[in-house]
């Protein structure tokens, strides 16, 4: 079995019933993993989750949630025996990027957010905190028990060989791709109208008008201005230098002076602090980009094309002299990364629909011209792009998918190496599963030490 973890979601409803029964009963222990224990209601709000996401799902399927919730807490009790610390700021900043992530669903109203789960966005906050430090727990103890993986060339040619040739994947087109962005610069005109607005906004908040509600009405951080500007808890390192810099100087209660980022103006006002995290909420104005700082820009960048075209720089040096050096690309020597592989390869129709048509007619070694996009923070920039190479569609093959060979050579060794330590560690661990569940359940037969042993005495 696969028991690579995949973390279980926190963010289910609670049913809290038993199998095929519909009245509610106590809850209870169902199995007992070293010091961890594992509830009836655990395995029953995952059910009622996957059901929710899955549609019809039958009562055995109870049988593989209980084994993936056994998994995690086999991995959390050796992480606590090996002294496996997760520190609060990493629980904090990841709960904190969950339950935005929920609000972003919900429009990031927290009417309906209290609506549905029936308590405030705290409490709800609090009750996660713990499940989460144990997901967060199991996931680095699984990374260290397969942070040694490793595989040969020739290893790489055996995986790839015992796959049935009529069973190799075919692959569509794929591209990889350079790009030179530029951003519009603010005009002096536009910067100082945004200082006035926000000096004129923290005049008012020092003369007593309320920072949330003037933060909510007129900050332009969309996500922070639905909830009063707050930020939440913050570990150091989350924000940009310039914010960072006067948030932690801040005693509680205090107002900062205007601060400058790269994102515009802010007014930060220190809520509270705990060891090295911070709690703040800020209010952001941004100056506003006009069509004669956009038309510059585009102009800059074409002028920028012409001397990729006309000079002999290359396109290595032409990304660091003239990107933004902000972009992800500007320190991979202008290539686009893929967020879903994390390699530089994109299927045709990953792209971008501004990208796929800028390079739709290009050849490889051919450069685009300007096109405007928006930044995964919303504004606007315009970038050329470069056809750096181009495959046909074909079937799987050593020579030219030899890193995707490798990645799923490596990811099956990684399987196979996480169950071999679990079953190592059934045997050194106290485990207990109720009857009615080890009756039902098959699957749960290998986690009895003594099958285990049993099947070892044999090999």
């Amino acid at each position: 079995m696969n028991y690579l973890l995949k973390i279980l979601p926190l963010f289910f409803i609670c049913s809290g019933q038993l199998w095929g029964q519909e009245p509610m009963v106590i809850d209870k222990v169902v199995a007992t993993v070293g010091d961890e224990i594992i509830l009836l209601s655990d395995v029953e709000e995952q059910y009622d989750y996957d059901r929710e996401r899955l549609g019809t799902l039958s009562d055995i399927a109870k049988c593989g949630i209980l084994e993936r919730i056994m998994v995690q807490k086999l991995l959390i009790n050796q992480a606590k025996l090996d002294s496996v610390i997760v520190g609060d700021d990493q629980v904090e900043q990841q709960l904190n990027s969950r339950i935005d992530y929920i609000l972003s669903l919900m429009n990031n109203d927290i009417s309906q957010f209290e609506e549905y789960y029936g308590k405030t966005v705290a409490q709800v906050r609090n009750e996660m905190r713990e499940e989460l430090r144990g997901q967060i727990t199991a996931e680095q103890m699984q990374a260290m028990v397969i942070e040694n993986t490793t595989i040969t060339p020739s290893e790489v040619k055996a995986y790839f060989d015992k796959i049935p040739k009529d069973s190799l994947p075919y692959f569509s087109s794929e591209v990889e791709i350079g790009e030179v962005v530029v951003k519009p610069q603010v005009s002096a005109t536009e910067r100082q109208i945004a200082l006035d607005r926000i000096e004129s906004l923290r005049d008012r908040i020092l003369a007593g008008e309320n920072f949330a509600e003037l933060a909510t009405k007129f900050s332009d951080d969309p996500g922070s201005a639905k909830v009063g500007g707050d930020l939440g808890l913050q570990k150091r390192g989350t924000f940009v230098p310039e914010f960072e810099a006067a948030a932690y100087n801040l005693t509680e209660g205090e107002i900062s002076e205007i601060v400058e980022s790269p994102f515009g103006f802010h007014l930060i006002e220190l809520l509270e602090r705990k060891g090295n995290l911070i709690h703040t909420r800020h209010i952001l104005i941004k100056p506003k980009i006009n069509p004669e700082d956009l038309e510059l820009a585009k102009n800059k960048l074409d002028s920028i094309r012409t001397i990729f075209l006309t000079d002999s720089i290359s396109f290595e040096e032409l990304v660091k002299k003239y990107s933004d050096e902000d972009v992800q690309s500007y320190n991979n020597g202008g290539r686009m990364i893929n967020p879903a592989s994390g390699n530089t390869f994109f299927e045709t129709a990953e792209l971008d629909a501004d990208i796929f048509f800028a390079i739709d007619t290009l050849e490889v070694g051919e450069i685009s011209k300007p096109i405007q996009f928006k930044s995964p923070t919303g504004e606007i920039a315009f970038r050329i792009v470069l056809l750096q190479s181009l495959t046909d569609p074909h079937q799987a093959n050593l020579k030219q998918d030899y890193t995707k060979i490798k990645t799923a050579a490596i990811e099956e060794r990684k399987v196979e190496f996480l169950n071999r330590w679990i079953d190592e560690k059934v045997l050194s661990t106290f485990i207990e599963v109720t009857p009615s569940f080890k009756e039902k359940c098959a699957n749960l037969e290998k986690w009895s030490s003594k099958s285990l042993k049993t099947g070892l005495s044999k090999s």
